[in-house]
């Protein structure tokens, strides 16, 4: 091989590694390629009507990711398994608050990210002050979670979304997008502004970087800490109130549908599961290509269990480029 053909190689892989390390450019590619096999395979599939609704699919997710996202850039491994069941739960709260009345839409709302702020605020205890790893306690807290499901709902549905909050989630709120899109872009203005332009933003990047040095730079890491998991549980339960809002009425376990979704829209995003690197913008897009897949999978009849394999899957290669971040901050 001529020097000249080395160095061409070279530069290929240089490409190839570079694009690689921009995670956001990597999901708006295939998100657009998605998007082309989706035509492919069902007309109509690219169609603007159909966009809107996986948008507001994607917002709901969304919204779920962006506590969880708090949380992975906190470090120490963390991950919040718990917020399925927060969703459940507040799904269930919000239904019997407003049960039908728009005049319930206020409660319902102070009651969600309440009982999810609550079980987020647990959560940071237990990982903080017990020293029980994120991993155990959250999915500990998930199990509570399934059992107080079961002893609310005692096997029957209850409670149903406000008229208002409907048409909020799935009609067209202001220039032709439903009120749920523009609450998820209002969720990342916040975010972006929390994470760049505060002192507690800074800190979430510190103490996922390196806690002892960020301890010892006088960061209260511990309160930080409670506080991402406090923010992981309200923001679950305003997903879960939403959710209401998008189906009508809530059904047994709906929120775990987006436990492990929302971990792979956070890693896709480019925020690896070591911490410290990473942000919400990239998240967003992580959500709207998951559901932009998951939608594929459907139309080609794959059922959840299928889809659940290759979520488990596509969450294992992403690791392989993203989730090792220490390395990839090098």
């Amino acid at each position: 091989m001529s020097v000249e053909a080395a160095g061409k190689a070279e530069a290929s892989r240089f490409s190839l590694t570079n694009l690689i390390r921009q995670p956001l450019l990597v999901a708006l590619v295939l998100i657009v390629l998605l998007l082309a096999l989706g035509e492919m395979l069902s007309p109509g599939f690219a169609s603007p009507q159909q966009i809107l609704r996986l948008l507001i699919v994607a917002a709901l997710l969304g919204i779920v990711a962006a506590g969880q996202n708090l949380v992975i850039l906190g470090g120490r491994e963390g991950i919040d398994l718990s917020v399925g069941g927060i969703v459940s739960l507040s799904a269930i709260i919000a239904g019997n608050v407003m049960n039908g009345a728009d005049s319930g839409i206020l409660p319902a709302i102070l009651a969600c990210v309440a009982a999810g702020a609550l079980f987020g605020t647990f959560n940071g205890i237990g990982v903080t002050l017990l020293r029980i790893p994120p991993l155990v306690m959250t999915l500990g807290m998930l199990g509570v979670l399934q059992g107080l499901l079961v002893v609310i709902r005692q096997g029957v549905p209850s409670g149903r979304a406000a008229p208002a909050l409907s048409e909020f989630v799935t009609r067209p709120f202001l220039l032709g997008l439903p009120g749920i899109i523009w609450l998820w872009v209002l969720i990342g203005l916040l975010m972006a502004f929390l994470l760049r332009r505060t002192v507690f933003g800074y800190r979430v990047y510190a103490i996922g970087s390196n806690e002892q040095a960020a301890f010892l730079a006088g960061v209260p890491v511990r309160l930080i800490r409670i506080s991402l998991f406090t923010l992981s549980g309200a923001f679950a339960g305003l997903a879960g109130l939403c959710l209401i809002g998008y189906a009508g009425s809530s059904f047994a376990n709906v929120g775990e549908l987006y436990m492990l979704p929302s971990i792979i829209a956070v890693v896709l995003g480019g925020t690896p599961l070591s911490g410290g690197k990473g942000g919400y913008t990239g998240t967003m897009a992580g959500a709207v290509l998951l559901v932009i897949l998951q939608s594929i999978l459907t139309t080609i009849n794959i059922d959840e269990s299928g889809r659940q394999m290759i979520f488990g899957a596509t969450l294992l290669v992403l690791m392989l480029f993203y989730g090792r971040g220490r390395a990839m901050r090098a």
